[in-house]
């Protein structure tokens, strides 16, 4: 529920860096941060920087952080705090717990993975198989680029143990239908392993209502400092053996897989970010975003070839798209002088730009988020169509 009346500019007035001449489409690689997430950081630096355990005062506020930040993540993904995992970033956190659930695995067993994914869930599990002599299969996706839930049944076997899936594509935006996936990898005895990266600034996440086994996501796509969470259910973080030091606690459980000193400071703006969202509201972000998203998509000039559904049905609002006789890197300089932040080529997305032949160049990517404007719709369509 929105707590505030969506105003853009007001949101906007919200966010130091919004107030240069340079629109931001460049959110799937990273959103702004609002000013109360650097003043959250800043703050920790100058009243509270300790290292946790110590007898004093600023070392006791650093366990006070620490045990609301779990509370936080907690909240912003519908799990217990005792489920919540902070890390360096979505694929390290990937790395680490992929290598964690696979100690017992035996040669032959199975992984699959989809043609959507980011490769930050994808690797993790090819290099897997190659220590350990697994089979990472693709399930495929269709021409409109939604998930072939056909196909991913078809993929699934005995020797399944994972089925890794994102919310939705960081490439093209489609979202896939997670409640089904996840009966699907379960239905098998695998595990339904999400990655929340690229929906995490578009809506509310629900591990508990999805029934997924783990998700990660990365607080850096959805206003907050470059960090990485992730979610595990309890009665499989319980199972896991953790690469751990020997003296570091074993409780809270989710605390048991995070290596070294948690960046403090980041938790802090971590905090300060979900609070932000909070404060908007989820209906009002989508409202919003729906409503650029339809713009844009009823404003694209002709020449203009986008991958992905033509609607914002089954969707959020990132367009991967090409201009007729401009490479890829070109319009996405000519944008970028322009006065508007897109990215072009893969985005990491490999399978996805495999899948649609655009393995050479890639395409450009425009992404909305809620402090995007009309105006600034407008004239990035002008933009492209004058390229």
């Amino acid at each position: 529920m929105s707590t505030v009346a969506f105003d853009v500019q007001a949101i906007r007035a919200r966010f130091s860096a919004l107030r240069q001449p340079l629109a931001f489409f460049d959110g799937p690689g990273g959103t702004q941060v609002p000013d109360s997430v650097i003043d959250a950081v800043a703050a920790y630096y100058r009243d509270s920087n300790a290292n946790v355990s110590g007898p004093y005062e600023t070392s006791r506020r650093t366990e006070a952080l620490v045990s609301q930040s779990r509370l936080t993540a907690a909240d912003f993904l519908r799990c217990a705090p005792e489920e919540t995992i902070f890390g360096a970033n979505m694929t390290t956190l990937n790395f680490a717990l992929s290598r964690t659930a696979a100690r017992d695995w035996k040669a032959g067993d199975e992984i699959v993975v989809t043609k959507l994914d980011h490769d930050g869930n994808v690797s993790p599990w090819l290099e897997l198989a190659h220590d350990k002599d697994l089979r990472v299969v693709l399930a495929d996706i269709h021409e409109d680029t939604t998930l072939d839930l056909d196909d991913l049944e078809r993929t699934l076997s005995d020797r399944t143990r994972v089925v890794a899936f994102p919310i939705a594509s960081n490439a093209v935006g489609t979202l896939t239908d997670v409640k089904r996936v996840a009966e699907l990898a379960h239905s098998a005895g695998a595990l339904a392993w999400a990655d929340a990266v690229h929906y995490g600034p578009h809506g509310p996440i629900d591990v508990a209502d999805w029934g997924v086994d783990v998700l990660v996501c990365s607080p850096y796509k959805y206003f907050g400092p470059h960090l990485g969470l992730a979610f595990g259910r309890a009665e499989l973080l319980e199972s896991w053996r953790p690469y751990k030091v020997r003296p570091a606690a074993d409780e809270p459980l989710g605390h048991r897989f995070e290596t070294g000193t948690l960046p403090h400071e980041l938790l802090a703006g971590f905090v300060a970010a979900v609070e932000y969202v909070e404060s908007i509201g989820w209906d009002a972000i989508r409202a919003h975003e729906r409503e650029l998203g339809e713009r844009f998509l009823a404003g694209l000039p002709d020449g203009v070839t986008l991958y992905g559904l033509p609607t914002m049905d089954g969707r959020v609002a990132t367009f991967a798209f090409n201009v007729d006789g401009v490479s890829t890197r070109e319009a996405a300089t000519r944008l970028g002088d322009a006065g508007y932040a897109v990215w072009h080529g893969n985005y990491y997305a490999l399978e996805v730009m495999k899948r649609l032949g655009l393995e050479d160049e890639g395409a450009v990517r425009a992404g909305i988020v809620h402090y995007n404007t009309a105006e600034e719709v407008d004239g990035l369509l002008a933009t492209i169509a004058s390229l």
